[in-house]
């Protein structure tokens, strides 16, 4: 017998009761979803531009998922890693063939733990301690993700962090190889700054990286936690760029909602030592099993490809109608940064009460995820409401 479905105050109270206080709760209950759109406690719809902030590439409740996810959750569901498993093993294979570059593959469950996973191998595989990484940046609130992450705000409140992490301006070759030097282990840059308010690389800047990197033997990670599995226009943005790095940082939409996260090491550095690292619930059967189809839904059905060519039209629709609000359109494929002359937040509840979630980017950037299954429909809809609220005053 099901149990009686909780009333939207009831869901409310309950979390504002027994949640740890961390984040700051939007007025609404979600409790289903289908493609693109979820659905309150009393049946209402809102297209969903959060995107599960960027784990939800494939929308909500895609059928291949659902499917992959079931049939393994009937079969096995834990496997450590110390014992091989089909769906891991499969999983790996059509994984490193989807890669831009030859890798190992280490699994996990979140972007923040690929990165702290990224940087203890920089360290390892370098005989290096320094890291550097870029004001604005973002890679995740555990204290090693916390220490390459910019903004003071997060990172203050735990001080002292991890020694040895320096930053400088995105998008500056000059400032990073000003940096660099012989201590230096790694470089960490994301190919889109997406929490520090959606900023793609400047033409060269990644392959500018590369060839300091190389002059200096330090090795190159880059984090595709938000950009990749389809988000930038192509699989990986890193492809657009030409640029092979050491290392590339995967979470988010790697298993279509599924926590998981992935580090592929570039193959020429051979296999890690055994017992270096290590994850319990890392490359468990049932992500692998979502994460197998996710990847073959996002090539089946041209999901990269529909990305760039929605997110180029979106932002040339908001370019071209000159909204009051908006200092600047930004963005690489379905990831969508809108700068603002004024704070984002009433402009994030504005659009919730008309139907669409989003999400802020900093203090005045609002950034659009919308998964990538999005109806045109839809995404005309989406740019009519948000222009329609930024028209001022």
């Amino acid at each position: 017998m099901a149990e009686p479905a909780l009333s939207p105050d009831a869901i409310i109270a309950a979390e504002a009761r027994y949640g740890a206080g961390l984040y700051a709760k939007r007025p609404l209950t979600i409790v289903r979803g289908e493609g693109a759109r979820l659905f309150d406690a009393e049946g209402r719809s809102y297209i969903d531009c959060v995107g599960g902030q960027g784990a939800a590439n494939l929308g909500h409740a895609h059928p291949a998922i659902v499917a992959a996810i079931q049939e393994q959750a009937a079969r096995l569901i834990s496997c450590p890693e110390i014992f091989p498993n089909d769906q891991r093993a499969a999983y790996l294979s059509e994984l490193a063939a989807a890669l831009p570059f030859p890798a190992r593959i280490f699994l996990c469950n979140s972007g923040a733990e690929a990165v702290e996973a990224g940087l203890k191998f920089a360290r390892l595989l370098s005989g290096r301690s320094n890291i550097i990484a870029t004001m604005r940046g973002f890679h995740g609130r555990t204290m090693g993700a916390l220490s390459a992450t910019w903004e003071p705000k997060y990172r203050e409140p735990f001080a002292p962090l991890i020694p040895g992490f320096q930053h400088v301006p995105y998008g500056d070759p000059d400032a990073l190889a000003a940096a660099v030097n012989a201590e230096t282990a790694a470089v960490l840059l994301e190919p889109v700054q997406g929490e520090g308010g959606v900023r793609p690389a400047p033409s060269g800047y990644l392959a500018a990286a590369r060839r300091i990197c190389d002059a200096h033997g330090a090795l190159l990670l880059i984090d595709e936690i938000q950009t990749g599995f389809g988000r930038s226009g192509t699989l990986f943005a890193i492809e657009q760029s030409g640029v092979t790095p050491d290392m590339l940082i995967m979470a988010k939409s790697i298993a279509a909602g599924m926590p998981m996260g992935a580090v592929a090491v570039h193959e020429r550095f051979g296999p890690l030592a055994p017992g270096s690292h290590g994850s319990t619930f890392g490359g468990n059967p049932l992500a692998c099993a979502a994460a197998r189809a996710a990847l073959r839904a996002y090539r089946m059905e041209d999901l990269p490809q529909r990305a760039a060519a929605k997110g180029e039209w979106m932002r040339a629709q908001f370019a071209a109608r000159n909204l009051p609000l908006v200092r600047e359109v930004r963005g690489l494929g379905l990831l969508i940064g809108l700068e603002l002359k004024k704070r984002v937040q009433p402009i994030i509840l504005s659009l919730l009460e008309r139907g669409v979630l989003a999400l802020p980017a900093g203090p005045n950037v609002l950034r659009l995820l919308p998964p990538l299954v999005i109806s045109d429909e839809d995404v005309a809809t989406v740019v009519a409401t948000v222009s329609d609220v930024l028209s001022g005053p």
